[in-house]
């Protein structure tokens, strides 16, 4: 019996690349669906936590010129104006506190009644919390402290 052959680290950088790039159109469909049309990304603001988030720092021309953070990844995509969070920390924290008030909000007003609701208040719970622990992790946000 062989085992399986070890990824190199080209295949795993490719991978990683891979996923970015289909993160990157994911937030794109997402922002064209708001009606918002992207026109530049501020890469060096932008993070990646391969194969979980992906949050883009967007500017706009269409319908305004604003600035967003987007998120996308193994969760709901979600876009909140910049203005909100200064770095990608913050909207990270803004984006997991947000959610947690969303979840309330379902649980509160009875909707989660619906199987559908329910599995998306808890969803967006455990996604939630997920968020909240990388943002409390000072080794992800070295580059930014």
């Amino acid at each position: 019996m062989t085992q399986p052959a070890q990824p190199t680290q080209e295949q795993i950088e490719q991978a990683q690349s891979q996923w970015v790039r289909e993160q990157f159109q994911k937030a794109n469909r997402f922002m064209a669906e708001k009606g918002i049309i992207p026109h530049k990304v501020h890469d060096k603001e932008s993070r990646y936590l391969v194969p979980f988030i992906a949050l883009w720092k967007m500017e706009t021309k269409q319908p305004t010129k604003k600035t967003y953070w987007v998120l996308s990844g193994d969760l709901p995509s979600d876009v909140v104006e910049v203005s909100v969070a200064k770095t990608a920390r913050e909207a990270v924290r803004h984006f997991s506190m947000t959610w947690h008030m969303k979840a309330e909000n379902l649980i509160r007003t009875g909707v989660t009644r619906d199987q559908t609701q329910a599995k998306y208040a808890n969803l967006l719970i455990s996604r939630a919390e997920d968020l909240y622990k990388m943002q409390a992790d000072d080794k992800l946000w070295q580059e930014e402290a």
